[in-house]
């Protein structure tokens, strides 16, 4: 799996918001606090406030927080507001997939690797990230010398 730099900034941008709630942050203060281009954050930003997880005011004591508390919103959440579904193949879901002979049980490690990608992703809070509180599973499963290679 890939993940792009419209997900990588909008995962960011919420942990920094979790890590500020309940103060609000500018993007300005977003954008220098985690090193994102600024017009790519207000971008991101746009598709956050549409997906319902993040807020905003303009002006004096405006700016962007979360629409829930950070331990509501999982990493899978952001995910899928800033780049869609976590997992396709060629652009396309895993269970739209047609494959042919040989092949055709590759659907099913696709649709398999999706559900462990989700249940790990849904396992872990923007509020988690920003706290150093991962799960243990997640924990463990990074301090394997495997994981790293």
């Amino acid at each position: 799996m890939k993940i792009s730099a419209r997900t990588d900034y909008a995962l960011r941008a919420v942990i920094e918001l979790a890590a500020a709630h309940p103060q609000r942050r500018s993007a300005p203060e977003i954008a220098e606090q985690q090193q994102i281009p600024r017009q790519f954050l207000d971008s991101v930003l746009g598709d956050l406030r549409r997906a319902g997880l993040v807020a905003s005011q303009r002006g004096v004591g405006g700016g962007f927080w979360l629409c829930r508390p950070g331990d509501e919103i999982t990493l899978a959440d952001v995910i899928q507001a800033a780049d869609g579904p976590v997992t396709t193949v060629r652009g396309e879901l895993p269970q739209d997939l047609a494959y042919e002979g040989t092949a055709v049980p590759l659907q099913k490690v696709w649709i398999a690797m999706r559900a462990g990608l989700t249940r790990l992703l849904e396992s872990v809070t923007v509020a988690d990230v920003a706290r150093d509180q991962l799960p243990a599973e997640v924990i463990d499963t990074a301090a394997c010398r495997s994981a790293w290679r």
